[in-house]
C-alpha cells in the first residue's frame, strides 16, 4: 500500500530558531515553534470562533543556517515538510511523545523586515504565488523571483500526464 507523508503549513514562528551542530558531521540543526491560525463561525450561535495549533518545527544544513539568519519570533513562514515522531522517556520513566516537523522547503512571507503581505516564489509544478520573500527547498535552491516585488507574471503552465494524478 502507498505511503504519504506531506505536510504544508503558513504561520509564524513563536519562538526565534534555536541552531546547535550535530556532533559528527558538525551539520546545522535549527529548531522553531509554528503557530497556526483557524477561523470560522460557529452555526449554532453565528459566532466567530478561533483556535491556535503550535508545532515544532526542525530544519538541516543550509536551510537551518537560512532560517536562523533571517527568521525571528512573529515572522510568517511557509513550510512544507515530513511528520515525524519524537519518542522518548522522562526523568520519571514516563513514555513521552511529540509530532513534529521536518521542513523539506520553507518560504518567506511578507518583507524583509517583518510583514504580513506577499508570498515567496516556489520552484515546483508552477507554485508560485510572487510579492516579496524567497524560499528554499530541501537541495537549497533559491526560488525564482526572490526579492522580486515587481515581476512575476502569471505562473508557467505545468503539463500533466494522467499517470501523475494519484487518484
Amino acid at each position: 500500500m502507498p505511503n504519504l507523508n506531506k505536510v504544508m503549513l503558513m504561520g509564524n514562528l513563536t519562538r526565534d530558531p534555536e541552531m546547535r551542530f550535530l556532533p559528527n558531521s558538525n551539520m546545522a540543526v535549527v529548531n522553531f515553534g509554528l503557530a497556526i491560525n483557524r477561523t470560522w463561525y460557529n452555526k449554532n450561535t453565528n459566532e466567530k470562533q478561533e483556535e491556535t495549533t503550535f508545532i515544532d518545527v526542525e530544519a538541516f544544513g543550509k536551510q537551518a543556517e537560512i532560517l536562523n539568519q533571517y527568521v525571528s519570533k512573529g515572522r510568517p513562514i511557509f513550510i512544507e515538510g515530513r511528520l515525524k515522531l519524537d519518542q522518548w522517556q522522562d526523568q520519571q520513566g514516563n513514555n513521552r511523545s511529540k509530532i513534529k516537523i521536518i521542513c523539506e522547503k520553507f518560504e518567506f512571507l511578507g518583507g524583509r523586515d517583518q510583514g504580513g503581505q506577499g508570498g515567496g516564489g516556489g520552484q515546483r509544478g508552477g507554485f508560485n504565488r510572487g510579492g516579496q520573500g524567497g524560499g528554499y527547498d530541501q537541495q537549497n535552491n533559491p526560488s525564482a523571483g526572490y526579492g522580486n516585488q515587481n515581476a512575476p507574471g502569471p505562473a508557467p503552465q505545468v503539463e500533466v500526464d494522467d499517470d501523475d494524478i494519484p487518484f
